[in-house]
């Protein structure tokens, strides 16, 4: 038999003394030495008074009275019922409250002259000796208590929780030599630029006397920045795991603390564990939590804790001291707010930009995301590629994931493409509302909407291809016409004109064809005055307003302050009106010149509810963007075996002026929404 140890042998012994100390007490308050007095009222006492029955009264603390009868009286009153339990050698028999001392003297002094009996009464102040005992102990329990926890506090090392480490650094430590979930470049798909910019980091940790013998210092630090769920954590995480060196992560949430000094010294612990663990990578994600710039916020003071934390960092990265073999890396997606001395070289020296995946990195994701999947034989990642323009890494985890759940909702076992298809519609446009309520007039006015924008923006040829038309409601809208970008690195005025006329195309159909109009388009015109206005106050795509840009990059501009004259935003609001005035023209006339198509389009959608792009391509022929693209593919072909096509670098992609964080940096929906 097991033998316990010192200290369970302790904590039992500990049990048995308080058990019995506890039964001790329990009998002595319990036990009454041979009988409780018996309660009673005033009145009663002063009968017994004038019986002659009671020998003593003792008043005590001026509220309560105990009464001792006489032995004869004990005797009579013991053979009474309701008195058989009368403590016959008891100190006292009776006791009962009394109203006042002044009144207790008064009727015994009228009894007494009544009757000639004259009862003993005797007052006395009476405590509880132990409570007393007890009560002037529980402050000097306190107080030793409190001082044996702060000290067991100070002793105790590393857990952030206790009182005395609230300066701790709570920064979690990945060994280099763990390797359970260690993330290689190999689990990060996409990012190829951001990886090669960051793999020299990786490669002086690993070899660093390669770039000391040519005089190269190591960076300081690299910050990831790009857009929510683009991989810049994952990407730290690999750089840890390929650099095979130990890394520190914390969030910048975890600096800000209510007691003033906290965040600063946690800095410096932070980089007190990093320099013991040289060379070491630190990982600050969401570093915008302490590194905004100074003097941008009201009441942001010399004195606040945020902005003494970011001091702290400024000069741990590159101050006095220098920090030896410590690379920080920090993640952020607002890195335009950040304060300029954190961004200078010497603190962070690169600045990587990790933005929204292309469409060959876009399918090297879904085939990271779905070897844990059970999908059926020919789900082609390059088709699901083409069809999420715009997704960043975690959408697309979450379409794989959203797939997964529609298809063990149908009690499938494996997971086909209608199943990725559903969850993209999903996660773009929201949950299918099948039951809506909507009359037959409701309905092929939707129809008629969504038919207006599919067939304007099929006979455009610089729009983008319609992939399918629904008027089931999905989310907060009640129609939908949906289309893919290109993926363009050079958006051309020509193109967003007739992006503009595909998204008036609705209200123009439903003014062809109902004479009136709804409140269904608030989203379309809402798209296509904010296209407008970036047309012309930002890509000086206007002769009239000029080659002259208003946006500002920086963030810095007064929001209340325009940077034009009021007659040069009067001029900008003329020449909006007329851009959106000539794309509604151009999608009249398209509807005008093919109504009949247009009105087939709409009663085969109130049929079939959604209709494909097989579908539209029966009633219109073939797409003129697709006749565009073979014309330019065609032309390329030729000018290629003439010897005319030189060999020039690809133009650096920019983000398309209506790129906003919702449906259109996906897939891009024209929604009629109420």
């Amino acid at each position: 038999m097991k033998r316990p140890s010192m200290r369970m042998a302790s904590i039992i012994n500990f049990v048995w003394v308080a058990l019995l100390v506890a039964i001790i007490g329990w009998g002595g308050l319990t036990w009454d030495g041979g009988g409780k007095p018996i309660e009673s009222d005033w009145p009663a006492i002063t009968q017994m008074v004038a019986e002659g029955d009671v020998e003593q009264i003792n008043i005590v603390n001026k509220e309560l009275a105990e009464v001792k009868l006489t032995e004869k009286a004990i005797e009579e009153y013991s053979q009474q019922d309701e008195y058989k339990k009368i403590p016959r050698y008891g100190e006292f028999q009776f006791y009962c409250t009394i109203p006042s001392v002044d009144a207790v003297r008064e009727d015994l002094a009228e009894i007494q002259q009544q009757s000639g009996n004259n009862t003993p009464v005797k007052y006395e102040i009476r405590s509880d000796r132990w409570m007393n005992i007890i009560g002037s102990l529980i402050p000097w329990i306190l107080i030793i208590g409190f001082w044996v926890f702060m000290m067991r506090s100070a002793r105790g090392g590393g857990g952030g929780g206790n009182v005395m480490n609230v300066g701790k650094a709570r920064a979690q430590v990945y060994d280099k030599d763990n390797t359970e979930n260690r993330v290689t470049f190999k689990d990060v798909a996409g990012l190829e630029e951001a990886k090669q910019e960051i793999m020299e980091i990786v490669d002086f940790l690993r070899r660093p006397q390669k770039y000391r013998e040519l005089g190269g210092k190591i960076p300081k630090g690299a910050l990831l920045a790009g857009p929510p769920g683009t991989g810049k954590t994952m990407l730290a995480k690999a750089v840890a795991g390929e650099a095979n060196v130990p890394f520190l992560s914390i969030s910048g949430s975890d600096f800000v603390e209510m007691f003033v000094g906290v965040g600063a010294s946690r800095v410096r612990d932070l980089f007190q564990q990093a320099k013991e663990k040289a060379p070491c990578i630190v990982f600050i994600d969401e570093i915008d939590a302490i590194g905004r710039a100074r003097g941008k916020n009201a009441g942001f003071s010399g004195n606040d804790e945020r902005e003494n934390t970011l001091n702290q960092i400024l000069t741990e990265m590159d101050g006095f001291a220098t920090n030896s073999g410590v690379i920080v890396l920090a993640a952020t997606n607002r890195a335009d707010i950040l304060d300029k001395a954190l961004m200078r070289a010497g603190r962070f020296d690169r600045q990587i930009e990790v933005g929204l995946p292309d469409v060959k990195e876009r399918e090297a994701i879904f085939g990271v995301h779905t070897r844990k999947l059970r999908c059926a034989p020919g789900i082609s990642h390059e088709f699901l590629a083409k069809q999420t323009a715009g997704f960043s890494g975690a959408d697309i985890a979450n379409v794989c994931n959203e797939a997964a759940l529609i298809a063990a909702r149908h009690d499938k076992k494996q997971i086909t493409k209608e199943e990725f298809l559903a969850a993209i519609d999903r996660i773009v446009g929201g949950l299918e509302k099948k039951n809506t309520v909507m009359s037959a007039k409701e309905r092929y006015a939707t129809a008629i909407h969504e038919a207006g924008h599919a067939a304007v923006m099929w006979l455009l040829p610089e729009s983008d291809p319609v992939v399918k038309v629904t008027i089931i409601p999905r989310g907060r809208s009640l129609g939908a016409t949906w289309y893919l970008p290109e993926e363009r690195v050079h958006v051309t005025s020509g193109n967003l004109r007739q992006r503009m006329s595909g998204m008036v195309a609705g209200r123009v159909a439903e003014q062809t064809f109902l004479g009136t109009i709804g409140t269904g388009a608030l989203n379309d015109l809402e798209r296509t005055s904010n296209m407008a206005y970036s047309m012309v106050a930002f890509y000086g795509m206007s002769e009239r307003v000029g080659n002259v840009s208003y946006y500002d990059s920086t963030g810095q501009r007064d929001a209340f302050t325009k940077p034009f004259s009021e007659q040069t935003a009067r001029e900008i609001d003329e020449e909006v009106r007329r851009l959106i005035d000539e794309a509604t023209e151009e999608a009249r006339r398209l509807i005008e010149a093919n109504r009949e198509k247009v009105e087939r389009l709409a009663k085969l959608l109130v049929e079939k509810e959604t209709v494909f792009a097989e579908d539209i391509e029966a009633i219109f022929g073939r797409s003129a963007s697709e006749e565009r693209k073979a014309a330019e593919t065609a032309e390329a072909t030729a000018a290629s075996t003439e010897g005319v096509v030189e060999n020039e670098p690809a133009p650096k992609a920019v983000p398309a002026p209506e790129a906003t964080d919702n449906a259109e940096e996906q897939s891009e929906v024209v929604a009629t929404a109420e």
